[in-house]
């Protein structure tokens, strides 16, 4: 086999996070609740925005933040995602290609505006989130190209991404490339909504032996296998996937692979200030893990460290140098 033009490759929602603080008399304001997601359409976006303080924008989208916290990491990465032809598509472009990742789909004037995920952070560093989906969620199967799919030793899949028809067909276009090269399939389950929309084609894919590497947080791993016991839920769902990675929160996180089972703490945390990203840097961290062939146990302490780094600060892009905060193990 080739040595991959990528470690990793991502596919995701190509969404821009502009982020400001808000009280709760804000939220209670805008009838929104608090530490919740919502879709909104794109007039929505523009009210909403135009209420709120000032905001800190960058590139996100759950696929995304992994793919800037694995380039953040040293780790050779690319990304498939689809933005418009206006200002905040090239915003997004921009910061991920000055972060170290590869974007590989041109942006369209067919798709309406690019996505945004406008993001409300309380004092007590819960975030509301309300996103406008746009452009992002019109990629398409043409947009796969098989060949640049077999350039990547792990293909990472978002769950949100899976909820559209079209981005899911491109979804499994992009897995299809990937066995068909030989090279692991990564999969996360990214919401409770997203599970119960699509549990069974989930389970499908697992038993088809099409995901490598399943990540789930706690409440998805219930959503998914309707147990309340958290190591029940993990052995349950561990039977139909190579390798589980499932996040747990202050309680730290568990991997299962076979017979192999590894469980690391959270890393110590100086204050939590906004916990946007936390589970897209944890799982950057344990896919360069893999990416560099570290076992299970290293491989989950490298998620830990960038997940306590992300949790710190407002926003999902580290600040401090995550290969200094990784010195020693990767």
């Amino acid at each position: 086999m080739t040595q991959p033009r990528f470690d990793v490759l991502a596919i995701g929602n190509a969404i821009v996070d502009v982020i400001a603080d808000a009280d709760d008399a804000f939220l209670e304001a805008q009838g929104l609740t608090k530490g919740s997601m919502r879709l909104i359409d794109e007039a929505e976006a523009e009210r909403l925005y135009g209420l709120m303080g000032p905001g800190r924008e960058a590139s996100g989208g759950s696929a995304g933040n992994t793919a800037a916290g694995l380039a953040a990491l040293g780790i050779k990465a690319g990304f498939i995602g689809q933005v418009a032809d206006d200002q905040l598509g090239a915003i997004y472009r921009h910061d991920q290609q000055s972060l170290g990742v590869e974007f590989l789909v041109p942006a369209r004037t067919d798709v309406g505006a690019t996505a945004r995920c406008l993001i409300l952070v309380t004092p007590d560093a819960q975030r509301t989130m309300n996103t406008f989906l746009g452009a992002a969620q019109q990629l398409d199967a043409k947009d796969i190209d098989p060949a640049v799919i077999a350039e990547a030793g792990i293909l990472y899949l978002e769950g949100y991404l899976w909820d559209p028809e079209g981005p899911r067909h491109a979804m499994e276009a992009a897995i299809d490339a990937a066995k068909a090269a030989g090279r692991k399939v990564a999969f996360t389950l990214s919401d409770t909504f997203v599970v119960d929309r699509h549990c069974d084609d989930f389970l499908r894919l697992m038993h088809e032996g099409r995901i490598d590497i399943l990540f789930a947080n706690a409440i998805e791993l219930t959503a998914m296998t309707g147990e309340d016991d958290f190591d029940a839920g993990v052995a349950k769902l561990a039977r139909h996937v190579p390798l589980l990675v499932v996040t747990h929160g202050a309680d730290g996180a568990v991997a299962v692979a076979g017979e192999q089972r590894a469980r690391v703490p959270a890393e110590p945390i100086r204050q939590l200030v906004d916990t946007t990203g936390a589970g897209d840097l944890f799982a950057a961290g344990f896919l360069a893990g893999q990416a560099r062939g570290l076992d299970l146990e290293r491989s989950l302490k490298l998620g830990a460290i960038a997940a306590a780094e992300v949790i710190q600060h407002y926003g999902a892009r580290p600040e401090e140098d995550l290969k200094v905060l990784a010195a020693g193990i990767l």
